[in-house]
């Protein structure tokens, strides 16, 4: 018989110093690091250890005895159990302080390279109801506290967001405030339709239930997109036939109660996991698009396209990239990772051609499309592997890019792009990150023949730790 492992002491009395990584802040206790959520520095608390290595633990406030001068209150009443915005506590100024802090840190300590001085961070426009795109699970099995599940509180259904350490369960949202907030008001509405008419909630464990996840996207110019995910039942013909006459009737609901809503679709999942982008996504009312605006252009966003989902942050964003490339009129741009090509489309009036590279086939086909609705006649757009369409034969096909773009996922970039990169050696690379920590490994693969000139980091999601950052390399003599 195993022994139970004795818990750790109670740190007393402790004063948090600093932030650090994931929204956790810190405390340094002799030659131990430890990492606390929900904190802002300046708290003073007592501790309770839950993990210990050799140089970190990761601990929990048992007690507050002094809060931080620099708390403030959380507008959302799911703050400190919903893992999404875990600076809601701390002013939007000092958010900005410690993310550009990161943005230094992180290309420092591992680019480890001649840096110029960066440009102070541009803060998002907006603070709140920021989103375009928020995506909801649905559950048969609601999270719970520690004291719901001693009280004997019983499980039941819900819609909102999955708690990390718990993937089974859904943490039910009653309004967030990332979205505008009509949002709240669809998924409270399926909701209510869905317990009402006895719908079945999805058991991510059993993989039974039909009612499996909700997407809404909105744009700026007044339309909203909804994609209901279902799981049917197909162990008979006839109970294929209810879960198809059920999502039938909460859609019919939905269009019903929201005619707000320009595009409404559905699918059937039968996979393990909830991702949509190799599913057969069906219309059900209006369009199978929505159109987001930036500046006298208008791109078209379908149910499994990539957009930034801060809409106004990510035109500050672009034009950050835009001033950075420096066009003139005269260059063949190379955009990688285009998405639905908006930054190629964005920049295509200031270059001679825009050539835009991405995995996606659809956002590939929205890209073409984007660029023939805002009669542009200058891009070309191609679908795959970064690193399987952009090699040296594609370069001397279609030429020597004087910009490269670059925007690629939170990993960054292949070492086989990076390289085809290098042998095309364009003037200038503006590098566009949502991870500074492999833009950074990045930027150190590319040092021996870039010198970094300008660092600008952009805050696309406030009260949240990441950040974007906009970097200009140019070609050393």
């Amino acid at each position: 018989m195993s022994r139970k492992k004795k818990p750790y002491p109670i740190l007393e009395n402790i004063t948090i110093t600093d932030i650090a990584a994931e929204g956790k802040s810190l405390v340094r206790i002799n030659d131990l690091v430890v990492f606390v959520p929900f904190c802002v520095p300046g708290d003073v608390v007592d501790l309770q250890i839950k993990r210990k290595k050799h140089s970190y633990a990761e601990a929990e406030v048992v007690r507050f005895i002094k809060y931080s001068d620099k708390r403030t209150e959380p507008m959302c009443e799911h703050f400190g159990i919903c893992g999404g915005c875990k600076w809601q506590n701390l002013p939007y100024e000092e958010q900005l302080a410690f993310k550009q802090q990161q943005v230094h840190d992180q290309l420092t300590r591992i680019g480890k390279i001649e840096l110029p001085e960066f440009m102070p961070i541009k803060g998002s426009v907006k603070t709140s109801e920021y989103r375009n795109k928020l995506d909801f699970g649905c559950a048969n099995k609601q999270w719970l506290t520690r004291e719901q599940l001693q009280a004997g509180v019983p499980f039941a259904p819900g819609i909102g967001f999955h708690i990390t350490g718990a993937f089974d369960k859904i943490l039910p949202i009653s309004k967030c405030w990332l979205m505008d907030d009509l949002h709240n008001q669809m998924r409270n509405s399926i909701y209510d339709y869905a317990v009402r008419n006895n719908l079945s909630f999805f058991d991510l464990r059993q993989q039974v239930g039909l009612l499996r996840d909700i997407i809404i996207r909105c744009s700026n110019s007044g339309e909203w997109m909804l994609i209901v995910q279902f799981h049917y039942d197909r162990t008979s013909e006839e109970s294929l036939r209810q879960s198809e006459q059920q999502a039938e009737g909460l859609l019919q609901f939905i269009a019903d109660s929201f005619p707000q809503i320009t595009s409404l679709m559905y699918l059937d999942n039968q996979k393990c996991n909830d991702t949509i982008g190799d599913q057969d996504i069906k219309l059900f009312k209006g369009n199978d698009h929505i159109f987001l605006l930036m500046e006298d252009l208008k791109f078209k966003v379908g149910p499994k396209s990539f957009y930034q989902t801060n809409t106004e942050q990510a035109y500050h964003l672009y034009c950050v990239a835009r001033e950075f490339a420096g066009l003139t009129g005269s260059e063949l741009v190379y955009d990688l990772y285009t998405g639905t090509g908006t930054i190629a489309n964005f920049v295509s009036k200031q270059a001679k051609k825009v050539i835009g590279i991405e995995y996606v086939p659809e956002a590939i086909e929205d890209a073409k499309i984007n660029s023939q609705i805002n009669n542009i006649d200058n891009t070309l757009f191609y679908a795959g592997d970064m690193k399987d369409i952009l090699t040296d034969d594609f370069i001397a096909e279609h030429g020597r890019p004087d910009v490269i773009i670059t925007d690629p996922p939170r990993a960054g970039m292949h070492p086989d792009v990076i390289n085809v990169i290098l042998n095309a050696h364009p003037e200038r690379i503006v590098y566009v990150s949502c991870n500074p920590a492999t833009q950074a490994r990045d930027l150190q693969l590319l040092d021996a023949s870039y010198k970094v000139t300008k660092v600008q980091p952009v805050d696309m999601f406030p009260h949240t730790p990441h950040v974007e950052n906009v970097v200009l390399l140019e070609a050393r003599s």
